[in-house]
């Protein structure tokens, strides 16, 4: 496997770009949208506060004016004819005539009782936001969003327009009882507008730039140092590629000589179980019909007795031994068949009972892996029923990825394998599953539960 990384392969797949105009790039994008956002919102808030002040400063100028010349709208639906003639009066001279394009005194209820505008008293129209605003006592304004019917000779003007709403109240109750409706000349406040919306943008961008110029710094010192990093890192990646290959080389050998070593430990063993059926037992068997020969009819010579006891016994151990030692064909048959095999083989010699239960598909498994598994069922069902007494003897067997786990379990006293010391048969077995790369644990309270595991796709 290559795990080389080259520069030129990482620059190539970024676009021929390097980290620092990758980020420059990114950053911008960023940046111009959330500093975007910000603009958009400061400035936003700026024009309300311009348009807010202005409108409070006029509204509170003119309200000083006119509120005294209106008080009669607290008794009555409409304006006298001097009250008329005063707001004409006051709003056609001095400063007023010069800052205010038209004007309108409307009651609550949405109806107009005094206006510059000629046919406008006496018309009632539907309340807008801002004669809402004002009939709750706010002052409200809107610059130039001259809409409605009843904005239609301001909007025919073509001249910027500052719009305010403002409360009419009676001086010693505070209850409001009529709106003014004031339009000024925005010609100025167009202006300010203006030239504030530049200065925050103008403040906006230059913060903008000097945050992605000082992040740019930062980010091209970095890549400098990632790119002489990375170049170290890629002769210490093709090293650890030469080195990893090698390994997996080394890997696949001692898996194989792990498997030849299996094979041959299996005939070894065939051939010591031929050499005690052949030797040893059939020296055994001879004795003891020999001895039955030479005892005189109708002796009972116990101590002869004995020996052919012992003789009997011996050579049933010994045929034990080999049919232990010794396995069936396992080529061509499947996980489950080799189970089964050790199973039956091992009720029929004890005379105990085993449940068994497995997966419906069992993965293929090496011939090494089923010896394997035949060995440790072998091992841990002769252990059951020597130390359990065959108590509860269970053997499942189910799929773990694409490999195999194998549990054998008993119901017996269990054991503290402290105490209990190293027994040859479970040492062999941990390193017979170690060399095929699985795992063994060992359970053994309320009883003995052993559990191997071995990982599949091994060598076959």
């Amino acid at each position: 496997m290559d795990s080389k990384v080259d520069t030129a392969d990482v620059r190539a797949s970024a676009g021929g770009i390097s980290l620092a105009r990758q980020f420059v790039l990114a950053a911008a994008g960023v940046l111009l949208f959330g500093m975007s956002a910000i603009g958009f919102w400061v400035s936003g808030r700026i024009e309300e506060s311009l348009i807010h002040n202005a409108a409070a400063a006029t509204a509170l100028y003119v309200d000083s004016i006119i509120a005294p010349l209106t008080q009669e709208l607290a008794k009555s639906n409409t304006l006298g004819e001097g009250a008329r003639l005063a707001l004409t009066e006051t709003l056609s001279q001095g400063v007023l005539s010069e800052k205010l394009f038209a004007f309108k005194i409307w009651k609550p209820d949405g109806t107009i009782v005094f206006s510059n505008e000629d046919g406008a008293i006496g018309k009632r129209f539907e309340m807008t936001d801002g004669l809402m605003a004002a009939k709750a006592g706010q002052i409200h304004a809107e610059f130039d969003e001259l809409e409605g019917p009843e904005n239609e000779v301001e909007r025919q003007s073509g001249i910027p327009l500052l719009e305010i709403y403002s409360p009419i109240r009676e001086p010693w109750s505070g209850d409001i009882i009529g709106i003014a409706e004031f339009y000024e000349n925005g010609v100025d406040l167009r202006s300010e507008l203006t030239r504030a919306r530049l200065q925050s943008w103008l403040v906006v961008g230059v913060v903008t730039l000097a945050m992605l110029a000082l992040l740019f710094g930062i980010v091209a010192r970095g890549s400098r140092l990632i790119t002489r990093q990375r170049a170290a890192l890629d002769e210490k990646v093709e090293t650890l590629s030469t080195l990893l290959s090698q390994n997996q080389a080394l890997r696949r050998r001692a898996d194989q000589a792990t498997h030849r070593t299996a094979d041959l430990n299996e005939r070894y063993l065939r051939r010591i179980s031929a050499e005690l059926h052949d030797g040893p037992a059939q020296s055994l068997a001879f004795a003891s019909l020999r001895l039955r020969s030479i005892l005189p009819a109708g002796s009972s010579d116990q101590d002869s007795e004995r020996v052919k006891a012992a003789l009997d016994d011996a050579m049933r151990d010994i045929r034990n031994i080999c049919r232990g030692l010794t396995l069936p064909e396992l080529d061509g048959l499947g996980v489950d068949d080799v189970l089964k095999r050790v199973v039956a083989a091992h009720e029929s010699r004890t005379g105990t009972r085993v449940a068994f239960a497995c997966d419906p598909v069992l993965p293929d498994l090496s011939k090494a892996e089923k010896i394997c598994a035949y060995r440790f069922v072998q091992e841990t069902l002769n252990n059951a029923a020597r130390h359990a007494a065959g108590i509860g003897q269970e053997v499942t067997a189910s799929a773990a990825g694409s490999g195999i786990e194998i549990t054998v379990s008993d119901k017996g006293p269990g054991f503290d394998r402290r105490t209990a010391g190293e027994g040859l048969g479970l040492l062999g077995l941990e390193e017979r599953i170690a060399g095929l790369g699985g795992t063994l644990d060992l359970n053994s309270q309320n009883g003995t539960r052993l559990t191997m595991r071995l990982p599949g796709n091994t060598i076959q």
